[in-house]
């Protein structure tokens, strides 16, 4: 049995609202908002990046059940916002949880499917007897250029699992892949904003992906999705996860716990580990769980997972605060502060 032994999210404080940006950017900005169905987005304090928001998730999941640092073997950071360019993000966040030096580090970069590869990776690890715990976390600073459509949607915020076979709250009964050469989002070395292909970011990008890793999935287990109490699609924007729950045949009351865009925003990486803690943070032992992953470039890494008794006698999850509580924490900027906060006006000295 291998799964998830503890977890914990991060979300920062401050958020702006998408009717803000559109009133920066006049009518054409409220009509992007208008079709994105995100009322509002979180943003990084001035002194946050992924590396602090990978450490807190951390920390908050160390807080829900005490790990022995001796116990982690690994640590996988998943972003596509890693403050250096050469300099991993996994080793601080390591050394700041007491893992080092004995462990292997690594981060990961595949947009937005990047904290998903990570749990793959630990799973890998841990069946095969190498280390006796991983961590894996999915997180980012998301980055949207100036009144572009991104703008209205790119978040901060992530999470972070523990991956092991003691006693695990979650069971990760298993996981599978579908991944291909799709050009339809991108960034250059160097550039400060990706790029996107629009329209064409939907279909064949997200959708054929995230059906493809999902029917394998279902057709691997023999199950079918009124099988699962619950469901978590990556999330771009609310459209999309509802959109490809219904193709698929899940309902939207099974994906409403772990639905967090509207008020949280698109958190790349940690879109999904996000909306997976949220549905962690309501479940039951017995409620069987179906997780697809999204990543542009392109590909999906989809999970079939059992929660156990465990998560009622292992972990204490009022221990930290729930994805809930995080999202209902808020202080609210104007596009002057947001503009400062993430770097986009920079102060002369």
């Amino acid at each position: 049995m291998v799964g998830i032994i503890t977890y914990g999210a991060y979300i920062p404080r401050f958020r702006i609202k998408t009717e803000e940006i559109a009133r920066v950017w006049g009518a054409n900005g409220k009509e992007i908002a208008a079709g994105l169905g995100v009322m509002e987005k979180s943003v990084p304090d001035l002194d946050e990046d992924t590396i602090t928001i990978s450490v807190s998730a951390a920390r908050n999941a160390l807080l829900k059940r005490d790990v022995n640092p001796d116990d982690i073997g690994a640590v996988y950071v998943g972003s596509e916002s890693h403050p250096y360019a050469v300099k991993p993000t996994a080793v601080t966040v390591g050394e700041a949880i007491g893992a080092t030096p004995v462990m292997t580090a690594a981060d990961y970069e595949f947009a937005c499917k990047a904290g998903t590869a990570g749990i793959q990776t630990c799973m890998g690890l841990v069946k095969s007897g190498m280390i006796k715990c991983g961590l894996a976390i999915g997180t980012d600073i998301a980055q949207g250029a100036p009144g572009d459509a991104l703008e209205y949607t790119a978040a901060a915020g992530g999470a972070a699992f523990f991956i092991g076979n003691d006693d695990v709250i979650a069971e990760i009964n298993h996981t599978c892949s579908f991944t291909t050469d799709t050009p339809d989002f991108w960034r250059r070395e160097g550039q400060a904003y990706p790029r996107h292909g629009g329209r064409f970011s939907g279909e064949p990008a997200y959708f054929k992906h995230i059906q493809g890793a999902a029917k394998m999935m279902l057709e691997h287990m023999g199950t079918k999705p009124s099988d699962y109490d619950y469901a978590v699609f990556h999330q771009p924007n609310a459209k999309f996860p509802r959109s490809v729950a219904a193709m698929l045949g899940f309902t939207s009351e099974q994906i409403k716990p772990g639905l967090a865009v509207p008020t949280l925003g698109n958190t790349y990486s940690g879109a999904v580990p996000v909306g997976l803690s949220a549905t962690l943070d309501v479940a039951k032992p017995g409620d069987k769980i179906f997780v697809t992953s999204y990543g542009s470039g392109a590909g999906s890494d989809a999970f079939d997972i059992t929660v156990t008794d465990a998560i009622e006698t292992e972990i204490d999850r009022k221990a930290s605060p729930s994805v809930a509580d995080m999202l209902n924490d808020k202080v609210y900027l104007d596009y002057a502060q947001y503009a400062k906060h993430k770097g986009k006006i920079v102060m002369q000295k």
